[in-house]
């Protein structure tokens, strides 16, 4: 067996109701302000901000130009959190073997959100963004690694409801924070940068992991590097099933409210305003995503279940997507908003523990959680470049069929799953 990596400090495979020591609560409890610190970023950038800059660079072009500067920032974000994942797992540090990734990219990250505050041309803003888009991602990988390293299974389903209700609190703090600096962007960035650095180093020395300077790292080999992109979805179909679901109900849901800023002002047609009215409807998704988040988390953990969650979330995004396409009007928005947070919401909290049920090996959490955590942060970095082309395509009203039948598609790649009821 290789020593690659120390052995769970909760190996709770053959215990049923393990001891939750003061350790995990402080991580069950500390994961919540660590993700709103990420997802902060997440959604103040890519939900007001970035749309923000390049529509005041060119306001013709805003949608195609978007669209490139997201997908080039997407496809960074594919590579960086496996790679993240992999290094990790191999780091020797008194520290352990996240601590350094999680601190060393709220550093690198908030630098470049510094950079994109002063940048006032289209290829400024997307070299900065490139490199924001690796740091927090070399952050936030090794950050969910923590689950299967330190949490015990009976109670993965409360961290993981946790750490969604950290995402979802995040994405909205984060548009009310870019919302009410939209007149004074470099400020926002400056904040984010900052909110997020201090919150991350506290995270590291509140819950301080075990020193891994004995690990006794496999040889480097290139093949074994290239690797980090890949599981066999042969050898590991649930794997591959779950990692196929997250991808696709992700994709269904941020294709519509990742360009949640052009839809407001151009097919709701809320125009100008459409940037102050963000935080009214954050709030109303936050409400939603609070309530099926802390319902759905500790009661699949109760029942033992997890597809039946994956299955009902799938249902209400689809159903959501409906509504703006037969009611494009301010309550319409409103009513989609409720409908599909309380979808995604149970999605959150439930998937992240189904997850980490499936992961390969016990040897490789990181780089694997890094690799499924693609079909994760891909479909909310690259969402905005889908919907330009299906707008510059189909229109607006485009956007929302497809988001349903991805959102379908994402409940039916669970249901091939295994080991996980």
């Amino acid at each position: 067996m290789s020593t690659m990596t120390q052995p769970s400090e909760h190996d709770d495979k053959t215990e049923a109701r393990p001891r939750i020591d003061r350790s995990v609560k402080r991580l069950i409890g500390g994961i919540v302000p660590a993700n709103m610190a990420i997802f902060a970023v997440w959604g103040a950038v890519t939900g007001i901000l970035l749309p923000l800059q390049i529509e005041g660079i060119d306001p013709a072009n805003k949608v195609a130009n978007l669209a490139i500067v997201t997908s080039i920032g997407a496809l960074a974000a594919m590579i960086a959190q496996p790679v993240a994942g992999m290094l990790s797992d191999r780091t020797r540090s008194r520290f352990g073997r996240r601590a350094p990734f999680i601190v060393g990219g709220a550093l690198i990250g908030g630098l470049a959100l510094v950079g994109m505050a002063v940048g006032n041309t289209l290829v400024h803003i997307a070299i900065a963004w490139i490199i924001v888009q690796v740091a927090y991602n070399f952050a936030q990988g090794p950050l969910s690694a923590i689950l299967p390293d330190r949490i015990p299974r009976a109670v993965r389903g409360t961290f993981s409801a946790m750490a969604g209700l950290g995402v979802m609190l995040g994405a909205f703090g984060g548009q009310v924070l870019g919302a009410s600096l939209a007149e004074a962007i470099p400020t926002a960035y400056l904040l984010l940068a900052g909110i997020a650095l201090v919150v991350l180093t506290l995270f590291v020395v509140l819950n301080p992991d075990r020193s891994s300077t004995d690990l006794v790292p496999a040889r480097f080999s290139l093949r074994g590097f290239l690797r980090t992109f890949w599981v066999n979805p042969v050898a590991h179909p649930d794997f591959a099933w779950a990692f196929a679901g997250r991808l696709l109900l992700y994709t269904g849901y941020f294709v519509a409210v990742g360009y949640q800023l052009y839809i407001l002002q151009d097919y709701i047609g809320l125009g100008d305003s459409a940037a102050a009215m963000i935080p009214m409807f954050g709030l109303i998704s936050m409400a939603g995503l609070l309530i099926a988040t802390v319902v759905s988390g500790p009661l699949s953990d109760r029942i033992g279940r997890r597809k039946v969650f994956v299955f009902a979330s799938s249902a209400l995004v689809g159903i959501a997507m409906l509504v703006p396409l037969f009611m494009p009007t301010v309550g319409g928005w409103i009513l989609f908003s409720v409908i599909s947070a309380l979808g995604f919401g149970m999605f959150q909290a439930v998937d992240t523990a189904l997850i980490s049920e499936v992961l390969p090996s016990d040897e490789s959490f990181a780089k694997d959680l890094g690799v499924v955590n693609i079909a994760g942060t891909l479909p909310q970095t690259v969402a905005p470049a889908v919907a330009g082309l299906i707008i510059l395509v189909g229109g607006y009203a485009a956007l929302f069929p497809i988001g349903l039948a991805l959102a379908v598609l994402g409940a039916l790649a669970v249901a091939p799953i295994k080991s996980v009821r």
